[in-house]
C-alpha cells in the first residue's frame, strides 16, 4: 500500500532535483549535474578542524590553525565547502523554508561524520534563541540533528543546550567580534546537565564559518559535564591550509 501511494504521488508530483528542479528518479535527491557540482569535502583534511589539504601528506596531520589556536571541540567534520551549491543548499534550508531538504542533507552529514558519530553518545543541535525561533518558525540545526541521530542510531538531545540571550547576526563580523557577540550566549539546562555528565557529545549545526559559535557552545557543554565535544555541520568555510 505504501509503494502504491508513493507511486501515485510521484505520478502527480514527479520527483525533481532539490537544487535545479530537473527530473530525478527519486525525491529529495540531486540530478547528476548538480551532484557533480557540490564542493564535497574529502580526505585528506585536518583531523581537528576537518579543513581539506591540497596535498596528501599522510594521516593524522593538523592544519596550522588547529595548532596555533586549538578549538574547544576535539574534531569537526562537514559535508561540503560553504561555496557554490553547498552555500545554496544551506540558504534554501535556512532562509527559504525548504525543510524538505533536511532529510537529504542530514543523511549526507551522517556519512561525512561516520568517525565522530561512532564515538558519540548524544547528538545535540545548536539552539536558537526563542525570539529568533519564533520569527523563523524552525531551527534548521535541530532538523538536521534529528536526521543525523536517526540515521546513526544515536540519542538525540534537544533540551541539553539553550541560547540564553539573543545575539546579532554573525555575518560581516571579525573573529574577535564574533567571539564577543557570543560571550555567555549558551548554557546547559539543568535537565541537560544530567544527560550530559561523562558523555561524548556531537554538536550539530548547518554551517561553520570561523568556528566561534561551535567553540562557545562546546565550552558550555563541557562546563555542563560533557566528557568531550565533536562538531558536525553540513558546510564549512574552508580557508587555505
Amino acid at each position: 500500500m505504501r509503494r502504491g501511494a508513493r507511486a501515485a504521488v510521484d505520478l502527480v508530483y514527479p520527483p525533481s532535483c532539490a537544487a535545479c528542479s530537473a527530473a530525478t528518479d527519486q525525491p529529495h535527491a540531486l540530478c547528476p549535474a548538480c551532484w557533480s557540482s557540490v564542493p564535497w569535502i574529502e580526505r585528506p583534511y585536518c583531523e581537528r578542524l576537518g579543513t581539506p589539504f591540497a596535498v596528501d601528506l599522510g594521516e593524522g596531520l593538523l592544519s596550522p590553525g588547529a595548532i596555533s589556536a586549538p578549538p574547544a571541540f576535539e574534531r569537526a567534520r562537514a559535508v561540503a565547502r560553504y561555496d557554490g551549491l553547498g552555500r545554496e543548499l544551506v540558504h534554501k534550508l535556512k532562509y527559504g523554508d525548504r525543510m524538505d531538504l533536511a532529510p537529504m542533507m542530514g543523511r549526507w552529514m551522517a556519512r561525512a561524520g561516520r568517525d565522530v558519530l561512532a564515538e558519540a553518545d548524544l547528538v545535540v543541535p545548536t539552539p536558537l534563541h526563542r525570539g529568533r525561533l519564533w520569527r523563523r518558525r524552525m531551527n534548521q540545526a535541530a532538523a538536521l540533528a534529528s536526521v543525523v541521530a536517526r540515521a546513526s542510531d544515536r540519542e538525540l538531545a534537544l533540551d541539553c543546550l539553550e541560547r540564553r540571550r539573543p545575539t546579532r547576526s554573525q555575518v560581516g563580523l571579525t573573529r574577535n567580534e564574533r567571539a564577543e557577540n557570543l560571550q555567555g550566549a549558551f548554557a546547559c539546562t539543568p535537565a541537560g546537565a544530567l544527560r550530559l555528565r561523562g558523555r561524548r557529545v556531537l554538536l550539530v549545526d548547518d554551517v561553520m564559518t570561523t568556528g566561534s559559535t561551535a567553540n562557545v557552545a562546546s565550552r558550555a557543554l563541557l562546563r555542563g559535564g560533557a566528557a568531550a565535544v565533536d562538531v558536525l555541520t553540513f558546510a564549512s568555510v574552508c580557508r587555505p591550509a
